[in-house]
């Protein structure tokens, strides 16, 4: 949480970061993301990160800096 937003989440193995509406095709363009989707309706502007690819410290320093970046856009709650 970043001032009341969600950024990121833990499922399971795999993370769930927040990347924002304007993000979220490049975010996808990444081989450990897919669109999250907990109901069958993937939720614009969050992407789920595979597990395995998580064992790189890089990947998921990349995914958090990326939802801290876009939770700071956001007005505090």
């Amino acid at each position: 949480m970043l001032h009341g937003n969600m950024t990121v989440g833990v499922v399971g193995d795999e993370v769930i970061a927040r990347v924002g509406p304007d993000r979220s095709e490049q975010a996808l363009a990444r081989p450990e993301a897919r669109p999250m989707d907990f109901t069958g309706r993937p939720m614009r502007g969050w992407v789920t990160v595979s597990g395995t690819a998580l064992a790189e410290d890089s990947v998921l320093e990349h995914w958090v800096t990326t939802a801290l970046a876009f939770a700071g856009t956001l007005s505090p709650k």
